[in-house]
C-alpha cells in the first residue's frame, strides 16, 4: 500500500501535525495536487501536463524537493517570481514594480546558474540577455534590460553571464557584485554620503535595518565630520541615538570612498542617464586630493574634529558587543574596497538566515510563525551551506515543505 506524508493544521492543539494519507486509491491524486500547489508556489503558474506527471511520480518515490526543483526549469521561475522577488531590493522605496534591471538580471543568473549566493555581494559578474532589436548594454541607461522585459524574452535561456568590469568600466578588484551594478549605484550611490549603499545592503541582505544593529558602546572614532556631536544643541541625542548606528556604519561604509553616480544635475535631474564611476588609482578627486570622493566631506563643517575619510580601508566594529551576534565569518574584520567587505557581510550567520527567511515567505505566503517553522528555517540554513549557498534549493525546500498548507 501506498502512503504519503503531508503538513495539516489542527485546530484542536494548535499547531501542526504529521498525517499519514494512506489510501492506495487516491495516494496519485494527492501527489498530483501537491505538485500542482508545489508548482504554482514556485513559477506562479500551472505545470504542463508531462511536468505535472513527472513531479508527481517524484513525490510517489519520496523524492519531493526533486519534484520541486523540476518547478524550477519553468520560465516564468526566472521571468516572474525571482524578478518580483529581487525588484523590492533595488530602490529606496521598496517598490517592486520597476523595469528589469542589471542588478535583477544577476540575481536570476546566479540562481539560475547554481551559484554560491554570497558572491552577490563580491563577485565581478554581471548577466546580460540578446534578441532580435535589443540594444546592448550601456552603462548610462538601462534601455537593454527594459527591452528584454518588454519583449518577452526568455531570461532562464537568453542570460549570459559576462564579467561587470568589462561593460561598467570599474575595474575588476573593485567590482562588488550588485552593489557595482548600474542599478544599484543609480539607487544608492546618488548624492548624498554613500551611506545608503551600507543600509539597505544591510537591509536587503541580512534583513536588519539601521535600528536593530544600533549599539551605543562602539567606539566613534570612525564617525565623519558631518554627523554633528550636539543635534540641537544636545549632545546626549548624539551620545544615545546617533552614535549606535554610525560607530559601526561609518567604519564599514568607508569601503565605499572611491565610488559615485556621476550624472547631470540640471538637464538630467533624475539620474536616468547617469553611471557608475570608481578613482582608480592615481585618479584624484579635485575636491579631496585623494582618491575618495568629495561627499565623504559633505557638511564637514559640522564637526571639524570628526573622522576625515584617507581612503578605502573599512572596519568591523560590530564584532565586538551586541553584533557579534550576527555570526560573522571567519574574516579579519577589516580590509579595503567594497568586495572584501561584501565578503565581511555574506560569510555572516546572518546572511544565510536572511536569504532563506525571505525565500520561505516568497514561497509559503507567510513569514516562519512557530517552532516548527523555526526548526525549518534552520535545516534550510544548514542546506543552503551544504549546497554551497545555492538558491534555489531553498525555494524547492520551502516549497516541499510548505505543501500541505
Amino acid at each position: 500500500m501506498n502512503s504519503k506524508s503531508t503538513r495539516h493544521r489542527s485546530p484542536g492543539l494548535g499547531g501542526f501535525l504529521i498525517v499519514a494519507v494512506v489510501l492506495a486509491g487516491t495516494a496519485m491524486a494527492d501527489s498530483r495536487d501537491q505538485a500542482k500547489r508545489m508548482h504554482d508556489r514556485i513559477a506562479g503558474v500551472p505545470p504542463d501536463a508531462q511536468t505535472l506527471t513527472d513531479m508527481a511520480a517524484a513525490i510517489d518515490g519520496n523524492n519531493e524537493v526533486a519534484a520541486a526543483l523540476m518547478a524550477t526549469d519553468d520560465p516564468e521561475f526566472y521571468r516572474v517570481t525571482l524578478k518580483n522577488f529581487v525588484a523590492p531590493w533595488t530602490n529606496r522605496d521598496q517598490n517592486v514594480f520597476v523595469p528589469l534591471n542589471d542588478y535583477i538580471a544577476m540575481i536570476i543568473g546566479m540562481v539560475r546558474d547554481n551559484r554560491d549566493f554570497r558572491e552577490i555581494l563580491s563577485a565581478d559578474t554581471l548577466y546580460i540577455g540578446s534578441g532580435p532589436g535589443i540594444p546592448a548594454y550601456s552603462n548610462t541607461n538601462n534601455a537593454h534590460y527594459e527591452a528584454l522585459e518588454d519583449r518577452g524574452i526568455d531570461l532562464q535561456a537568453n542570460l549570459q553571464f559576462t564579467p561587470q568590469s568589462s561593460l561598467t568600466g570599474v575595474p575588476a578588484p573593485a567590482t562588488a557584485g550588485i552593489m557595482t551594478t548600474r542599478a544599484a549605484a543609480k539607487a544608492f550611490f546618488i548624492d548624498g554620503t554613500n551611506r545608503a549603499m551600507f543600509r539597505f545592503t544591510l537591509l536587503n541582505h541580512m534583513c536588519n535595518d539601521m535600528e536593530q544593529v544600533k549599539d551605543i558602546t562602539r567606539a566613534p572614532d570612525r564617525i565623519r565630520q558631518d554627523v554633528s556631536r550636539s543635534p540641537g544643541g544636545d549632545s546626549r541625542i548624539f551620545l544615545n541615538n546617533c552614535i549606535g548606528c554610525h560607530s559601526g556604519m561609518d567604519p564599514l561604509a568607508q569601503s565605499f570612498a572611491y565610488y559615485d553616480y556621476s550624472y547631470d544635475v540640471n538637464s538630467d535631474p533624475d539620474g536616468e542617464n547617469g553611471f557608475i564611476t570608481y578613482n582608480s588609482s592615481g585618479q584624484i578627486d579635485p575636491v579631496t586630493g585623494t582618491r575618495v570622493v568629495s561627499k565623504y566631506f559633505n557638511n564637514n563643517n559640522n564637526f571639524e574634529h570628526g573622522f576625515i575619510t584617507p581612503d578605502d580601508s573599512w572596519n568591523n566594529y560590530w564584532r565586538n558587543g551586541q553584533n557579534a551576534l550576527l555570526g560573522w565569518g571567519a574574516g579579519t574584520g577589516s580590509g579595503n574596497g567594497a568586495k572584501s567587505m561584501g565578503q565581511e557581510l555574506a560569510d555572516s550567520d546572518t546572511f544565510a538566515y536572511c536569504q532563506v527567511e525571505k525565500v520561505f515567505t516568497n514561497v509559503c505566503l507567510r513569514p516562519p510563525q512557530d517552532d516548527l517553522d523555526r526548526t525549518q528555517i534552520d535545516n534550510m540554513v544548514t542546506s543552503f551551506r551544504s549546497t554551497t549557498y545555492n538558491l534555489k534549493q531553498v525555494f524547492a525546500e520551502s516549497a516541499v515543505y510548505c505543501m500541505g498548507d
